[in-house]
């Protein structure tokens, strides 16, 4: 018997390499390389690409006619926000995220939902058996669902009952453990992972369609992935570009609260936020999540600052909070939800322009409720709660402040500055420090009503500001 041929796999890219190396050759990640089993297929050659759609005529992109993509709500308002309206027909969604916190449960009760709005469902798990997810639903409350689950890790099996059944929308929990009978290797595996994800991605595709000719609604198909340690999708890289759109699922297992971030979609806008409570009777959307992110404080304390951060289309408040204490000849500079090195930064510039130095101070921040704000409108918040923990004085109450700050100590405007301030004033925030280009032109509308706005140009000023004020 011959003996098997081993190859290395790139985990990021899935370039192969006939040997180890510490860096890929194709995408230069390093350490990315895995070995496995060369793969052979069972079937000839000529016959491998059978199933590939066929190659379509050129035509001129003006004479393609534009047509909107109809979506078809999953019942769950906040999955539904960040996948752009619902589900669209055809398309294939990849929602990863840590073991146990919630994706086939909110899968679940979004499948329950469709089913019962006269969607055809289909549940396929090759991580538990039919009465595991039974007893699941049975703790959700979902008693009697005539969702549609098949258990099984075949891919040619799963292939044959989505063309059988052919549901509207169908679920695979998880592509990790589907395998393909013409591939070795083990179900998980880099080639594995990437071939499977293909042929589904394909059929789901080509579901609307015979021999180019429409017969009907396209298959949805709902990809759930794990993630690796470094909290990145497992597999190949080339698995995100394979789909139209990838969701993560964020938050602290010992916390109640779930977010669910788009990645990438191509039929939505992408760093679009869905909020989830996790309840005895699985996620609940959270209408108002700017109250997950704010401390109930009885009096101002010193070292908060609210900031009004972006998520996509939906503005949110959130807590800042900064701790300055004494440090040794090394100081610690540590955040927790925002960038290290831009508060390294930030720190830089509070010195040269606004004299408050912090060189021998340990400096910690961190953002509540485990939100990560990556935008850089959090800098003027991010500066008045460490000149605030630093002195040792609460800012007002009713304050926030947003706006992104320069090395030049100048205080840029944020995007869609009148949003954010209509979001705060909704919530009962009556002081402000924005930029001045974020100043509204009609301040005596009725959306600022009782907000009282201090537009700025440099940190100095707005250190004034709130020296004043406090």
């Amino acid at each position: 018997m011959a003996k098997d041929k081993n190859q290395y796999v790139c985990s990021d890219c899935g370039g192969i390499s006939p040997k180890w190396l510490g860096k890929c050759p194709h995408c230069h990640a390093w350490n990315t390389l895995i070995e496995s089993v060369a793969e052979t297929s069972s079937a000839p050659t000529k016959n491998r690409f059978a199933s590939l759609a066929k190659t379509a005529e050129v035509t001129v992109l003006g004479d393609i006619e534009a047509i909107d993509f109809a979506r078809t709500p999953t019942g769950q308002e906040e999955l539904d926000r960040v996948l752009g309206g619902g589900m669209v027909e055809g398309g294939v969604v990849l929602i990863g995220g840590d073991p146990g916190i919630g994706k086939s449960t909110l899968l679940l009760q979004a499948l329950d939902s469709l089913q019962r709005s006269g969607q055809r469902t289909l549940y396929v798990t090759g991580e538990e058996s039919g009465a595991q997810v039974a007893l699941r639903a049975r703790r959700l409350g979902l008693d009697g669902s005539q969702v549609s689950v098949l258990a099984e890790i075949g891919l040619e099996k799963i292939l044959a009952t989505l063309e059988a059944t052919r549901p509207d929308i169908a679920v695979i929990d998880s592509i990790q453990t589907v395998y393909s009978e013409q591939l070795t290797s083990a179900p998980g595996s880099v080639s594995q992972v990437r071939e499977c994800a293909a042929h589904l991605t394909r059929f789901a595709k080509a579901s609307g369609q015979v021999d180019g000719v429409g017969r009907g609604r396209a298959t949805s198909i709902v990809l759930v992935g794990h993630v690796t340690k470094e909290g990145a999708l497992a597999g190949p890289r080339v698995l995100e570009h394979m789909v139209d759109t990838v969701l993560y699922f964020e938050g602290d297992t010992h916390s109640s609260f779930r977010l669910v971030r788009a990645i990438k979609n191509r039929f939505g806008a992408v760093n679009e936020i869905g909020v989830f409570a996790m309840t005895e009777k699985g996620l609940k959307g959270v209408s108002n999540p700017s109250a997950i992110f704010l401390s109930q404080h009885a009096e101002p304390v010193p070292g908060s600052c609210v900031m009004v951060t972006l998520e996509g289309t939906r503005p949110m408040l959130v807590e800042i909070q900064a701790l300055v204490d004494s440090g040794g000849p090394s100081p610690r500079r540590l955040s927790v939800g925002l960038d290290k090195d831009r508060l390294a930064m930030l720190l830089a510039v509070l010195h040269r322009h606004a004299g408050v130095a912090c060189m021998d101070q340990d400096v910690f921040v961190n953002a509540v409720g485990g939100v990560k704000i990556s935008e850089p409108a959090a800098d003027l918040a991010v500066l008045l709660s460490i000149t605030s923990s630093l002195r040792g004085k609460p800012l007002p109450k009713g304050f926030f402040a947003f706006g992104e700050v320069g090395l030049a100590g100048e205080v840029r405007p944020a995007p869609r500055g009148q949003e954010r301030l209509k979001e705060a004033a909704k919530l009962g925030f009556s002081v402000a420090v924005v930029p001045k280009a974020n100043l509204p032109k009609n301040l005596k509308s009725r959306d600022f009503e009782g907000l009282t706005i201090h537009p700025v140009e440099r940190v100095e000023q707005a250190m004034e500001v709130v020296r004043g004020l406090s």
